[in-house]
């Protein structure tokens, strides 16, 4: 039959309060009250709907209790039941916000259920340490279940140790064993004894005979002992005595032997042979010993097993509540709503904040462990977020694990796959950190504006660094050929009236056509610039603001766009998705705006250093900066110009010609007038236009 599970939904009977937590609308779980009541609160307003047991800066054991079916996850109904348990065994539920570790049994509801019991099991394990206080622990818990498992190992030696008069002493045990493995072929050896005494006739008939011997004697009687056995233990005799040194069967010497020195020689020592009666001694002393074990022991081992049984059920019970009443309401500042994440205290982070990260002079206070790197590959870029993945080493714990670390401030100049880092846990021990792989997105819009600039920058220093790198591969593989055929020719003569071989190399005749199309070419080109920038002074000096106009156009053109898609995903920017990929069923999202992400990371800051620097470059004069600026935005405005990207602004490439437009013929009234002839307009050529 499946089990039954509550969904918690909408309450009717309780006023909940709300507030923004980093831009999203969520519950405030702030008293006793709303922790009673939390069973009443509607499911989609809960942030979280399950988290791991594992891989928590969380005490694992708590969680565990939590998981009360045994599914590695809390889930919400696991939570609701355990705040009604918690509040129904307290007075005063505000306790649960203090997150104490120890309780006095004054503040427990003895009307409650489930707190009478919680008060009796505290009592007797007191009772136990011998503590007459009236509150308890989780230290003294600890103590008292210490205690409690040396009994548990301790169990089978503390029950046989009350058994003292063993009569072989320690090895009353073994002797219980090889006399029960001889004890049926003892008795029958005397039975036959008891024939022979009777009827001396019958000696031959109960005796091994010579014939079943002389069956076996031609196999190999070493294979045979199953049969052998199968004879009488002794060769029987009318006195009844069986002999301890000599005539034994050899299938069965071995385990006599074993019992003459357990048993025969502590009874009768220096005895040549025994009887029945002697031997019927030895088993009733064993016999006895066993059944007065077996009744006692059972007796005691009962008792004891039901102490221990009432002693281990109050430990668990008293230590499950100690444990959720000092971290529940924790968990719930993780669970129902993330508090402990966005309030920004160090001593009170979020319960997936596995350390930090100290990279490129920051640190990234947003560090969360990896557990399944395949569901991150497929859900981290869903974040938004410039995310970090380090496989980091510690020596000290011989331990290894994978994190990702959210960088939300500075730049990304120098971050690239294979940097070596360190990763400080939430303990203080530093780990080896390597990065192993980066999703880009955009970190501030203030980055956003120079990355243009500096994806430029870099392609143009690519391509130049490409190209000479070329050029100087191309110029050494000539050098290398020609140095080649020089060495191969050193020394060799051409042959009898062979003619001396062409010169490798032949100008080409000089084409005066050719070049007069590339200096053409070039003049229009010159002629082109010239005029653009007579029209950009032309511009720049007609009003006084267009060279201000002019800037902003440039900079909306080149750094918008980029400033634009920045600023759509700093709005999405989530860490739900990392979390989900751990394993979380986030319920809500757990946004990163660009002011909460500026103090998640941390920048390194230097103070104003007054002394001189021996060794400091020389700086670049003023006007040299100012003529790499002109040259800069002036090759920006003609690459705008000319592919007509400014006739928004009014500064178009190519001017629209005007269309001829006919006169109408003026009408005259009265007296005849007579006008002179208008011209019609010459066509507009592009040359005037421009």
């Amino acid at each position: 039959m499946a089990k039954k599970i509550t969904i918690p939904g909408k309450s009717d009977n309780y006023t909940w309060t709300f507030n923004t937590i980093g831009g999203v609308t969520r519950v405030t779980i702030n008293s006793g009250e709303d922790i009673a009541h939390l069973h009443e609160l509607d499911q989609k307003l809960w942030t979280v709907l399950s988290c791991p047991v594992k891989g928590l800066e969380f005490d694992e054991a708590t969680l565990r209790m939590l998981d009360t079916d045994g599914d590695e996850k809390i889930r919400v109904n696991e939570i609701v039941a355990a705040s009604k348990w918690l509040t129904g065994a307290l007075k005063n539920n505000d306790l649960l916000l203090n997150g104490n570790d120890s309780i006095a049994l004054a503040d427990l509801n003895a009307d409650d259920e489930g707190g009478a019991a919680i008060i009796e099991s505290s009592q007797r394990l007191l009772q136990k340490k011998g503590s007459e206080g009236e509150t308890i622990s989780l230290a003294d818990v600890a103590d008292i279940k210490k205690a409690f498992d040396e009994k548990v190992k301790a169990k089978d030696d503390a029950t046989a140790a009350v058994f003292d008069e063993r009569p072989y002493g320690d090895n009353t045990d073994d002797a219980i064993t090889a006399v029960g493995a001889i004890k049926d072929k003892v008795a029958d050896y005397f039975m036959r004894c008891k024939l022979i005494a009777f009827d001396e006739n019958c000696a031959e008939a109960v005796d091994v005979s010579v014939e079943k011997i002389q069956a076996i004697s031609e196999k190999n009687l070493a294979s045979c002992s199953d049969q052998i056995a199968d004879y009488p233990l002794a060769r029987p005799n009318k006195e009844m005595k069986l002999y301890l040194d000599k005539g034994v069967n050899p299938a069965w010497q071995a385990m006599f032997d074993k019992v003459k020195t357990l048993t025969l020689n502590v009874d009768y020592a220096g005895a040549e042979s025994i009887d029945e009666a002697q031997w019927n001694a030895v088993v009733a002393k064993l016999d006895t010993y066993v059944t007065g074990l077996a009744d006692d022991k059972t007796a005691k081992v009962e008792n004891f097993d039901k102490e221990m049984e009432q002693e281990d059920a109050d430990i668990k019970l008293v230590d499950k509540f100690l444990h959720l009443y000092r971290d529940f309401y924790k968990l719930l500042k993780n669970y129902v709503v993330f508090s402990d994440f966005y309030t920004r205290d160090n001593t009170k982070l979020a319960v997936f904040q596995c350390g930090q990260l100290y990279i490129d002079q920051r640190c990234c206070d947003l560090c969360v462990k990896v557990t399944d790197m395949g569901k991150h590959a497929d859900m981290a870029g869903l974040s938004g977020m410039y995310l970090i993945y380090c496989h980091c080493k510690s020596k000290v714990k011989a331990a290894e694990m994978d994190i990702v670390a959210a960088l939300t401030d500075g730049d990304v100049d120098d971050l690239r796959v294979g940097k070596n880092a360190i990763f400080y846990d939430r303990s203080g021990q530093d780990w080896d950190a390597t990065v192993t792989k980066i999703v880009d997105n955009p970190i501030s819009v203030r980055q956003a504006f120079w990355l243009p600039y500096k994806k430029l920058w870099k392609f143009i220093t690519d391509k130049i660094n490409k190209n000479a790198a070329d050029k100087e591969a191309k110029q050494m593989d000539n050098l290398t050929a020609k140095a080649d055929t020089a060495t191969d020719n050193i020394g060799a003569k051409p042959a009898d009236g062979a003619a001396p071989a062409a010169p490798a190399d032949k100008k080409t005749p000089f084409d005066i056509a050719k070049f007069a199309g590339i200096f053409a070419a070039i003049g229009l080109a010159l002629g082109a610039i010239a005029a653009a920038l007579a029209g950009l002074g032309a511009f720049l000096t007609a009003k006084w603001y267009n060279v201000i106009l002019l800037i902003v156009v440039i900079v909306i053109v080149v750094s918008g766009p980029s400033m634009f898609i920045a600023w759509t995903k700093l709005r999405r920017r989530n860490l739900g998705p990392v979390l989900n990929a751990n394993g979380w069923a986030i319920n809500a999202q757990v946004r990163i705006n660009t002011a909460f992400g500026a103090t998640l990371t941390s920048l390194a800051k230097y103070p104003l250093v007054t002394m001189p620097d021996p060794y400091a470059d020389k700086k670049m004069p003023c006007w040299k900066k100012w003529l790499i600026t002109i040259i800069v935005l002036g090759g920006i405005f003609c690459a705008l110009y000319f592919t007509n990207t400014l006739k928004y602004v009014g500064l178009p490439f190519k001017k629209e010609q005007p269309e001829a437009v006919e006169q109408p013929a003026e009408v005259t009234t009265g007296a005849t007038q007579t006008e002179a002839p208008t011209e019609e307009p010459a066509p507009v050529t592009e040359e005037a236009a421009e």
